[in-house]
């Protein structure tokens, strides 16, 4: 048994060893490539269980040090210049006014030396400038990263937690930063009128030779796009249960009169989603079972998916293949959410179905091009780079709560830092994002899984290859229901 886990430690290691694709960048994704059904998703597992079995390499043994080791030489004199914070992410996306503030220290170490240690406080991000430095997370296989290599890019901690415990393997140089310039990154993506009037910002830089990309930002500032809505039922629902003191039978009123609502609110009831007993058969006693915020939730899922349709054939099968994958995030997310104890499942659950719905308007505009049918190369190719600042956009003109409008900018934003020391709904995103990816072509742009600060958040950093293998296994049910809730 010791064996098996060790060696899917091991496969999942090769999974996530190589860093993001720094020339597409770390805020902006490439093309997504999940699986694409739950059959799909299980097919994977099966995969890294077989590689499990079919090993018997067994891990190093490795005794986590108690204490840090002092470094020979402490810089704070001479600050590194703003062109080498150029080499690093997220570094590189700081303005250079903040740059020239930050503040850093440069660290001398010998060989041998601990820079940090698994499970302990930190008030820096650590970058590697010179030699190599051996990381050893919590029940994963030790990794090297040497100075100069795409890895080295990235940072070997970047949350207030330590992922791992750092072992220099050769005199080596190590920068720190301030952790908080990293949190003011990520707090500076939004930003807001006085008035509460969102402001766009945020929208990527122009995608050479791709006349899509252009035409499409072009009326995304020139504020032309024309965004979908919501059905009746779900802004009626939303309204009525901003009231204090909304009852169920006033709730079953709005609803009742949308049968296929009602037949999914049955459904979803006597899911294994709630563990059902004695089946349900009326919307009444439904709304009961649920509860008026699963109502609110289950209702606006169905809504969303009624968005993620298209005339045009190509089109409405890159609609469904987006929506198959929100359903595959989603269920992720909700067995994360379970397993931390801190978020709510069920918002887990919306957070995931509404992660890529800046999709909707993109694919939307390009069925609305009289003059010239978009090449499906360049809108392929400009998806990943629109949907963060176009899904914020349209979450916040459908009057979403602010920490759902959040989820598309920050989905993919691996470094993001909350400041909380528990975790937040965006971190649970972002950990279901990067499991999402496993076994796909993605997996080889991704940071190291214990690099992250959401990766110490959970469970105290309890995150390793046998609890992901267990959340990609309980998830698989979750996708199976989904795909039936939501067919």
């Amino acid at each position: 048994m010791l064996e098996t886990l060790a060696a899917f430690y091991r496969s999942l290691q090769l999974l996530i060893t190589l860093p993001q694709n720094l020339l597409l960048g770390i805020f902006s994704s490439s093309v997504t490539t999940l699986p694409q059904t739950a059959a799909e998703s299980v097919a994977e597992i099966n995969k890294l269980i077989h590689a499990a079995n079919s090993s018997k390499t067994t891990p190093p043994i490795f005794v986590t040090p108690t204490e840090r080791t002092a470094p020979i030489l402490i810089n704070t004199a001479d600050p590194q210049p703003i062109s080498l914070f150029r080499k690093f992410a997220p570094l590189r996306y700081l303005p250079v006014s903040t740059l020239e503030q930050i503040e850093q220290q440069t660290l001398h170490y010998n060989a041998n030396s601990v820079v940090f240690i698994a499970g302990q406080r930190t008030e820096y991000a650590f970058f590697l400038l010179h030699g190599s430095v051996e990381l050893h997370p919590d029940g994963i296989f030790p990794y090297t990263v040497i100075f100069d290599t795409p890895q080295a890019a990235l940072p070997l901690n970047s949350g207030f937690l330590c992922g791992s415990t750092a072992v220099t393997t050769e005199p080596s140089i190590v920068l720190a930063v301030s952790r908080l310039f990293l949190q003011r990154l990520s707090q500076r993506k939004y930003r807001y009128t006085t008035g509460g009037e969102f402001v766009k910002s945020g929208l990527p830089r122009e995608l050479p030779n791709n006349r899509f990309f252009a035409d499409f930002a072009h009326a995304y500032r020139e504020n032309s796009l024309s965004l979908p809505t919501l059905p009746q039922v779900a802004l009626r629902l939303k309204k009525a249960l901003q009231e204090p003191d909304i009852t169920i039978p006033e709730i079953v009123n709005i609803v009742q009169f949308d049968a296929a609502i009602v037949a999914k609110l049955i459904q979803v009831a006597n899911s294994v989603f709630y563990a059902a007993e004695a089946p349900i058969t009326n919307c009444h006693n439904a709304v009961i079972r649920l509860g008026l915020d699963a109502t609110r939730r289950v209702v606006m899922g169905i809504s969303v998916k009624q968005l993620f349709r298209c005339e045009n054939q190509q089109l409405m099968s890159m609609m469904q293949t987006n929506w198959r994958n929100s359903i595959y995030l989603s269920s992720l997310c909700y067995v994360l959410a379970k397993e931390s104890k801190t978020v709510s499942p069920e918002d887990a659950l919306l957070a995931g179905l509404i992660c890529d719905i800046g999709k909707i308007p993109v694919l939307n505009f390009a069925e609305q091009q009289l003059n010239y049918s978009p090449d499906l190369r360049e809108l392929k190719t400009a998806l990943p780079f629109l949907n963060p600042p176009v899904g914020t956009l349209m979450l916040h003109t459908l009057d979403f709560p602010a920490e759902l409008v959040n989820i598309p900018k920050f989905a993919e934003d691996w470094f993001y830092e909350s400041g909380e020391e528990k975790l937040t709904l965006i971190d649970i995103v972002i950990l279901a994002k990067l499991h999402s990816y496993f076994g796909s072509r993605k997996a080889k742009y991704l940071p190291y899984l214990n690099t992250i600060p959401a990766y110490a958040k959970l469970n105290q950093g309890k995150l390793n290859g046998d609890f992901s293998l267990n959340v990609l296994h309980k998830a698989q049910e979750r996708i199976h229901e989904a795909m039936t809730f939501f067919s």
